[in-house]
């Protein structure tokens, strides 16, 4: 996998992407000394065993005995595949994906983003000519930059425009079927009667994914017509469960966002922006999702849902609590905010102007407030019935809700509400979610391959024991003072000379002090990815765990050439020269020996070996 990215941007990457602030906008971690520590976000415990090293830019739970590095973080919480991770850490890095990552990554869809890029510029060129079109945006609100910065456009009162322009040939005809751009005529029938063009005098919004690349449309009509707003169907490219329109602009605007604002329509994200509030995004005309929530925290721990005030509105409100609650967790903020009736936040800040819009924020209500107002409306707590009833209603939600101090606080201000010790009532849910399964994110261990189980035990007693065993040899004690003190390499003298030691492990040795010598800024992350496609990266992982016995540099360097001239001296050419000597004498050589030993005194000066 990374031998598909050069080694110089891994590095790169590795060097800009903060593994505190990462792991951080995902898991409450504390500091405690000179690293952080967390509860394990990969398995249930009650006191931290889950810690994150920035100097070393390396996580490790002394639990479970995950670990690895900021993009093995991603790939492991996320479950992303590698080329995604190192796609995702590069956007928030500001960097360009390497041309041979890109096309690793999209085998088979470089043909299909191609269509849809020229489809957009065939909008924007067509908004460009027509009038009424561009009166309509007008009427919005909405500014030539604006336009432009959304890249918006005008799909033609025609039934074959798009289709005449790019689709003269099969094959092309194809294409523009496969990304959701024409529609058959008779679907699934032996004949065909043709194509045509799916949006027909629309205004056309590109959905864009994370790097940019027009992926999918959204239309909506110029005067009155159903559906007001029409999506591109799911494609290769485009699966609306997973994007968020407006997203691309909102990382283009700003690197870091404090929150990003759910709204539900694609001209509320355009007006928004345009009125400096950037942080603004839509689902795809579909409710928000986990996979949108994930996406999202990926980048900020606070999350503001925007609905309007109508019934449609607090309905759709609700519908995203209950997605919400199994990410509801410690160091994140889902909070709920209501607009005046008749408005939505298209029309709203263009009447108040974006401070005030903003200062509505303030009195948004926190998951937990608004959950707590949900539920009382529809009970007579006044009443040992309506009480009851509360309690059977949030015991659901609170049973999808991760353990943590969030579910405890929030059952404590149920408690309240319902005249019941918060204790009873917690065990009364816990009670109830006897049979509940273990988080997406959390594997039980009883339901693990036994493969698994053994990985997992051996990688908790290496963690227990590792260290005197790495103590008691010579090479493993080498290998993990270069990982956990990089910069050491640099200091031993004349490395070259292990080129000579013939004994396995010693390769990888001589490789991992060369990799660290010739970084600028190196630490344990950078050298593990080096070897993350190889067969060693496991042990390396391990290694790079155990106790190096040495803390800080000076003492590292020096630990580390008195091991390499160990093994030289245990290893090197004398030590083998001599061996074979001696067999020489006693038992005699074979053809490949002796050259071997002819070699070797031929290197030290000394006559030719016995024949």
């Amino acid at each position: 996998m990374a031998g598909r990215i050069p080694d110089s941007f891994l590095d790169e990457l590795v060097a800009r992407s903060d593994i505190v602030e990462v792991i951080g906008a995902r898991v409450p971690l504390k500091k405690g000394g000179r690293e952080y520590k967390a509860c394990c976000p990969f398995h249930n415990e009650k006191s931290p065993s889950f810690w994150v090293s920035p100097d070393k830019q390396f996580y490790h739970c002394f639990g479970c005995g995950a670990h690895g590095t900021v993009i093995g973080f991603l790939m492991q919480y996320e479950k992303m595949e590698f080329l995604d991770a190192v796609a995702d850490l590069a956007q928030r890095a500001g960097l360009e994906l390497p041309h041979e990552a890109q096309a690793t990554r999209d085998p088979g869809t470089a043909d299909l983003h191609e269509i849809m890029a020229r489809a957009s510029r065939f909008f924007e060129q067509n908004l460009a000519d027509n009038a009424r079109a561009q009166k309509y945006l007008h009427t919005r609100g909405i500014d030539a930059k604006t336009s432009a910065d959304f890249a918006l456009g005008y799909a033609p009162d025609s039934w074959d425009a798009l289709l005449n322009r790019f689709g003269a040939h099969d094959e092309e005809r194809r294409r523009l079927f496969q990304v959701g751009l024409i529609v058959e005529r008779t679907p699934g029938g032996e004949r065909t009667a043709g194509f045509y063009d799916r949006f027909r005098d629309r205004l056309m919004f590109p959905i864009r994914d994370s790097r940019g690349r027009v992926i999918g449309f959204g239309g909506r009509v110029i005067d009155q017509g159903e559906p007001k707003y029409l999506n591109s169907p799911e494609t290769p490219l485009f699966h609306k469960g997973r994007e968020l329109y407006g997203l691309y602009e909102a990382r283009r605007a700003r690197a870091d966002f404090k929150r990003l604002l759910i709204v539900e329509g694609y001209m509320d994200v355009v007006r928004l922006h345009q009125a400096g509030i950037t942080y603004a995004v839509a689902t795809l005309g579909t409710a928000t999702t986990q996979e949108h929530l994930n996406k999202i925290f990926r980048m900020t721990s606070e999350v503001v849902f925007c609905f309007d005030g109508d019934r449609a509105g607090r309905q759709a409100a609700w519908r995203a609590m209950e997605n919400s609650v199994p990410l509801a967790r410690d160091g994140r903020e889902l909070k709920f905010m209501f607009l005046p009736e008749g408005h939505d936040p298209d029309t709203l800040v263009a009447a108040e102007g974006a401070n005030a819009f903003e200062s509505r924020l303030k009195i948004a209500l926190p998951l937990s407030e608004y959950l707590v107002q949900q539920l009382t409306s529809e009970v007579d707590l006044d009443h040992v019935d309506g009480r009851a009833k509360l309690k059977a209603l949030a015991a659901p939600l609170f049973a999808r809700m991760p353990e943590g101090i969030y579910r405890e606080m929030l059952a404590e201000r149920l408690a309240a509400r319902v005249s019941m010790p918060a204790a009873t009532l917690k065990q009364a849910f816990i009670a109830g979610d006897a049979p509940r399964a273990t988080s997406n994110r959390t594997v039980d261990a009883r339901e693990e391959p036994l493969t698994t189980q053994r990985s997992r035990n051996k990688l908790g007693r290496v963690s227990a024991g590792r260290a005197s065993a790495g103590r008691g040899n010579l090479l493993s004690q080498a290998i993990t003072l270069v990982l956990h003190h990089p910069g050491a390499a640099r200091f031993v003298k004349d490395p070259e000379m292990l080129n000579s030691v013939t004994r396995p492990g010693v390769a990888v040795l001589k490789e991992l002090l060369d990799q660290a010598a010739a970084m600028a800024q190196p630490n344990t992350a950078k050298l593990l990815e080096r070897w993350r496609a190889r067969p060693e990266y496991g042990r390396l992982c391990e290694l790079a765990i155990s106790d190096p016995m040495v803390a800080e540099l000076p003492g590292a360097a020096k630990e580390l050439q008195m091991a390499v001239e160990k093994l030289l001296e245990e290893c090197g050419p004398g030590r083998r020269m001599d061996e074979l000597l001696r067999k020489a004498e006693e038992l005699g050589l074979n053809y490949d020996e002796k050259t071997e030993l002819s070699s070797l005194l031929k290197a030290k000066g000394r006559p030719r070996a016995p024949t």
